[in-house]
């Protein structure tokens, strides 16, 4: 099996990638070959080789990947939507993971810890994520809907660790109510938005 006939080399990529993101979530990072994933995708391993150097640089390819559709799903949904409410939207979506790839997440972290050509990747892949949560903070403060002494860095901090951790407490394990948990998202949000927003004065005009 080499490259596909018809097929592009994006559209190879393309292939995988979403092969790489089920064979990973479905054997683990270390129970995969890459034989496995360039069979799933229905190339040859040189085919596979071609646009990834190993299997660990095809692990966190796919990994950014799926990360950035879903980033994208969700504010493509709503443009006009604030930050603020994309926020609470995205977190109202962690409780309820049940996407297969969502364990895609939690082999990249655990493989991280026990090989060096994972770590560096995933360094740079959760680096790209709390970048982007941290301009969507300051495009937020710019437009007066978080507080301004909010800091990017911090708040993009706490929602990694609210992101990877519903990556483990899937609910199988634990559940919570949608609408107690959007209530308690809506309130973080709220509480950090300009004092002259949440002042009791302002809140009764």
């Amino acid at each position: 099996m080499g490259r596909i006939a018809g097929v592009t080399a994006a559209e190879t990529r393309e292939r995988l990638l979403r092969a790489a993101a089920d064979v990973f979530a479905q054997r683990g990072y270390d129970g995969t070959r890459v034989a496995d994933i360039a069979a799933t995708a229905g190339v040859s391993n040189g085919a596979l080789y071609a646009h990834f150097g190993s299997k660990a640089e095809l692990l966190v390819a796919a990994l950014r990947e799926h990360g950035r559709r879903l980033l994208a799903d969700l504010f493509a949904g709503d443009p006009d939507r604030s930050v603020a409410e994309s926020l609470v939207a995205a977190g109202r979506r962690l409780p309820r993971r049940r996407d297969a790839r969502g364990h895609l997440l939690v082999e990249a972290l655990v493989a991280a810890r026990r090989d060096a050509d994972v770590a560096g990747p995933m360094r740079d892949y959760v680096g790209e994520r709390a970048d982007y949560i941290g301009e969507l903070v300051r495009v937020a403060q710019a437009r007066g809907e978080l507080d301004r002494a909010l800091s990017p860095d911090a708040f993009a901090h706490f929602c990694l660790l609210l992101a990877m951790g519903s990556a483990l407490v899937t609910p199988d394990l634990h559940q919570v109510d949608d609408e107690e948990w959007t209530a308690l998202l809506t309130r973080v949000v709220t509480a950090l938005a300009p004092a002259d927003l949440t002042s009791p004065r302002r809140a009764t005009q």
